[in-house]
C-alpha cells in the first residue's frame, strides 16, 4: 500500500480523484486538504462519497503531509501548485500535479498563456508530461508528473498518430471542442449559472486558449518540427464530457487503411484508447456520453474526399481521462502498479 495525500480536494477534479482513490486497491488516503472546508467531512462537499471514508478536510500542513505521505496529488488552482510543489519535492515526496503549473517546457509560455512569471523554471524540464500513451517511461522515472489539460488530452491523443506519421499538413489543423459545464470548475460565475449555460452552445476564448500551448508542444515533439493549431472550445449543455472534432488536410490521398495503420501502430496495446469508427451499432463515432466516469478516450475518423479532409473525433470524460483518471494512471506507473489499477470501470448506458 502507498500512503497518498490530496491537496485541493474540494473541487470537481478533487472529488473525482477521491472517488477513484477510495476504491483503489493499493492506495491508503492520509490527508485531504481544503482551506475553505477544513474540519468538514468529505461527504458534505462530495455527497457521492458518503459512507466511504471518515476523513475530514484539513488545512495544508506540509510537515504533516511529509510525515505521512509517499505520493501527493495536487489539485489546487492554477498558479498555486508552483508555490508548494518545490517544497514537497525537497522533502523527497513524489508529486502528481493536476494544475497547469508544470505542463509547459518553455517558461515564457506561462506569461503568454497564464499571465504569470514561472518562479521555478528549473523544474519544467524535470517534470514528466503526464500523458502515458506518449511519455510512459518518463513518468515511470520522474519525481514530478504534470497531468495534461482535459481538452489538450483529447486533441493530442486523437492527432498524435497521424501527425507523427506525416500524413497531414501540420500547419493547418483546426480543432473544435465541446465541453460540459464541470470543465468550468466548482466556483460559479454568471457565465456558468444554469440559466445562462442551459439550452445553448456557446463559443468562448475563441483564439489564444491556454491549451494551445500544450497541444503544439506535444504534437511538435511527435512531428519533430513546428505544428500550428487553430483551437476553439464551446460550452455545451452537458455536465461531463468532451468531444473534439478536428479538421486536418492530408499531404497525399489517404485510404481508411492508411489511417487505421497509423492508429494501430501507436495505440494497439494501449489499455485506455478505443477506436470507434463503426458503420454499425448505436454510436458509429465517439460520443462522450458513454465515457462518463471512465478513463477511456474514444477516437474515430472519417475521410471527406469532396473537401480533401480527414476529420478526427475524440471523446472523453473531462474529469476522468481528462484529469483525475489520468492522474491515477500516472500514479500507477510511478509506483510500479498495473496501469489499470482502480480504473477498470465501464461507462453507463443509457
Amino acid at each position: 500500500m502507498t500512503a497518498v495525500s490530496v491537496l485541493g480536494g474540494s473541487g470537481y477534479v478533487g472529488g473525482e480523484l477521491l472517488r477513484l482513490l477510495l476504491s483503489h486497491p493499493a492506495c491508503e488516503l492520509q490527508i485531504i486538504s481544503s482551506q475553505r472546508y477544513a474540519g468538514e467531512p468529505i461527504y458534505r462537499i462530495h455527497p457521492n462519497l458518503r459512507g466511504l471514508t471518515t476523513i475530514k478536510f484539513q488545512e495544508i500542513d506540509l510537515e504533516a503531509v511529509a510525515a505521512k505521505t509517499d505520493v501527493v496529488f495536487t489539485a489546487l488552482p492554477h498558479g498555486k501548485s508552483v508555490e508548494i510543489v518545490p517544497e514537497l519535492l525537497h522533502r523527497g515526496l513524489k508529486v502528481v500535479d493536476l494544475t497547469a503549473d508544470f505542463r509547459l517546457k518553455v517558461p515564457s509560455a506561462y506569461k503568454e498563456y497564464y499571465g504569470f512569471e514561472h518562479s521555478h523554471p528549473d523544474l519544467l524540464e524535470k517534470a514528466a508530461y503526464g500523458l502515458p500513451e506518449l511519455h510512459r517511461e518518463e513518468i515511470k522515472n520522474s519525481q514530478l508528473v504534470a497531468v495534461p489539460g482535459c481538452m489538450a488530452t483529447a486533441a493530442i491523443l486523437s492527432l498524435g498518430p497521424i501527425v507523427s506519421s506525416s500524413l497531414v499538413d501540420t500547419n493547418k489543423i483546426v480543432i473544435d471542442a465541446k465541453i460540459g459545464s464541470s470543465g468550468a470548475g466548482v466556483s460559479p460565475t454568471i457565465a456558468t449559472h444554469h440559466s445562462e449555460r442551459s439550452d445553448c452552445v456557446r463559443p468562448y476564448k475563441v483564439t489564444g486558449h491556454r491549451h494551445i500551448a500544450e497541444i503544439e508542444q506535444e504534437l511538435g515533439s511527435l512531428a519533430k518540427g513546428r505544428v500550428r493549431v487553430a483551437f476553439t472550445p464551446h460550452a455545451v449543455n452537458m455536465v461531463r464530457g468532451i468531444l473534439t472534432t478536428t479538421h486536418t488536410f492530408p499531404l497525399r490521398e489517404l485510404s481508411d487503411r492508411d489511417i487505421w495503420r497509423a492508429y494501430r501502430s501507436r495505440y494497439d496495446q494501449e489499455p485506455f484508447i478505443r477506436m470507434v469508427s463503426d458503420r454499425k451499432g448505436l454510436y458509429g463515432l465517439p460520443n462522450p456520453k458513454v465515457t462518463v466516469g471512465t478513463n477511456f478516450c474514444d477516437i474515430g475518423f472519417e475521410i471527406d474526399s469532396h473537401a480533401q479532409r480527414v476529420i478526427i473525433f475524440a471523446a472523453l470524460d473531462n474529469l476522468t481521462k481528462g484529469a483525475a483518471g489520468q492522474a491515477v494512471q500516472c500514479y500507477n506507473i510511478l509506483t510500479g502498479l498495473d496501469e489499470r489499477s482502480g480504473l477498470n470501470a465501464s461507462g453507463l448506458h443509457p
